[in-house]
């Protein structure tokens, strides 16, 4: 017998009536404001092409590492879904893998997300299972076929409003440039410039990296002025096609005030392949406050998230490649690690600095502490193993008591997965709207207030903290 697949239109509200009545008549209030995703990893060519998605495994499997990890722990051969540097596989096959697995995802937010997917955008009223799989399959594909399932007619029915891509400091952005030039095309899509690859010294590629990036503006690579000049230009050029932010994915939030000649000892031994790894830390924390010194004058809102041991199973990554599923989070330090930066550039108000983080012990004890002094500081959402019903709840009762709302950035979903957008602002919504009905309901916070904090988290926040026209 076929299993019923439903939403519940009060999903993720409190139990008690009275709470959830409140809780309701939040979200109404912004369930349709479009969204802002001012951080992700779409690729741009997706929407400037609008070629049709070719198939249900295409869209749901390609792009989830949050699937691939919970399919290799139940021992799933990730061969036989094509993920990463696998040979392609036969779709259909690679979807009923999925479907007879689908119990793995009950209680997770991939398994909320995919619901809401199947159901909201696909009409699917019956659970993926090994029975179902070849039934569903083929209603996504008859649909796929259809015009308003193309990219660009999704992105405007969700609807997306802004959304960043995350892109390479040498990349020609040539894709961002057409979509811009598009009359066909009204949304806004905008780069964010991301140097980790320039930065971190310990990779092998670091040198030829950084060879290319002072290449680019014809300035001497054994230079470290010619290198600061490089990452200047290359944050101009993005700036120029509409980017907002900078994003450091650090290994941990270090910031080291080095003057001008300690940082060209340390950049000679980089780009001859001699640092120490505690040189090797000191050069890319040195780097990551000059970066906000390039923020303060170029404007660029830096995103800091640290926290992950990126590529844990050696194996997987020489079979799969990165991103497939095996990052795995690590505990984090901000106080002591951000205070030389936050010393010397902490209060500009023309800084903004939203850190992330995967270890939610630092919330109460550094995060917000933090945003709740400086102004340049905001507190980035839950983001990729915790961007989750109850983690953003714990998230909003862990940062609120200390920095109120106003320090906070605004939902990020972070994803690669164009399709689970709606799904994710939707549930951030659902979420935020039962946390401000609880404070009305105790007392804490009165109506108005909710409903001002709940447009405020929505749409005006992120528009602040990332600089949003």
């Amino acid at each position: 017998m076929k299993t019923p697949l439903t939403l519940d239109p009060d999903r993720l509200f409190p139990v008690e009536p009275h709470v959830r009545d409140i809780a309701r008549d939040l979200y109404a209030s912004v369930a349709d404001e479009p969204i802002i995703s001012p951080h992700g990893h779409v690729d741009p060519r997706l929407l400037l092409d609008n070629e049709p998605f070719s198939d249900a495994a295409n869209l749901f499997l390609t792009y989830d590492h949050y699937v691939f990890r919970l399919l290799n722990s139940a021992g799933v051969d990730l061969h036989e879904l094509g993920v990463g540097k696998s040979d392609p596989v036969d779709p259909r096959a690679a979807w009923r893998i999925f479907c007879r697995n689908w119990r793995l995802f009950d209680g997770t937010s991939s398994g909320y997300w995919l619901t809401h997917e199947l159901v909201t955008l696909f009409g699917i009223d019956c659970e993926p299972s090994e029975e179902t799989a070849d039934e569903i399959f083929d209603v996504i594909q008859a649909k796929l076929a259809q015009p308003e399932f193309r990219p660009r007619a999704l992105f405007d029915s969700f609807p997306i409003s802004f959304l960043a891509t995350t892109d390479d400091p040498l990349d020609t952005l040539e894709h961002h440039a057409a979509l811009a030039k598009d009359p066909s095309f009204s949304g806004r899509v905008v780069p964010t410039w991301r140097p980790d690859a320039y930065v971190n010294a310990r990779k092998p590629e670091f040198r030829a990296r950084v060879e290319a990036l002072t290449a680019s503006v014809n300035v001497p690579v054994d230079s470290v002025k010619g290198y600061l000049e490089a990452l200047r230009a290359s944050r101009a050029r993005f700036i120029e096609h509409g980017a907002v932010s900078a994003d450091f994915g650090v290994a941990h939030p270090l910031t080291v005030d080095l003057d001008d000649a300690e940082l060209e000892l340390l950049y000679r031994k980089a780009v001859n392949g001699s640092l120490n790894p505690s040189e090797a830390d000191a050069f890319e924390g040195a780097m990551l406050l000059r970066f906000a010194g390039m923020s303060v004058d170029d404007g660029l809102v830096m995103t800091i998230h640290p926290g992950v041991f990126r590529n844990h199973h050696t194996e997987s990554f020489a079979n799969f490649g990165a991103d497939t599923g095996h990052d795995i989070p690590v505990a984090t330090e901000f106080t002591k690690a951000l205070r030389p930066m936050l010393d010397k550039y902490g209060s500009n108000r023309d800084l903004h600095v939203v850190l992330f983080t995967l270890d939610e012990t630092v919330y109460s004890r550094e995060i917000a502490p933090l945003a709740g002094f400086y102004p340049s500081v905001f507190i980035g959402a839950p983001w990729w193993f915790i961007d989750a019903p109850d983690a953003i709840g714990r998230f909003r009762a862990a940062t609120t008591e200390t920095a109120g709302f106003s320090r906070a950035s605004g939902f990020i979903d972070d994803t690669r997965a164009f399709l689970s957008i709606p799904a994710r602002h939707d549930m951030s919504r659902r979420v935020d709207s039962s946390f401000l009905a609880r404070y009305v309901a105790q007392g804490r916070l009165t109506l108005a207030a909710a409903e001002h904090w709940i447009k405020q988290l929505t749409v005006d926040q992120p528009k602040k903290v990332f600089k949003i026209d």
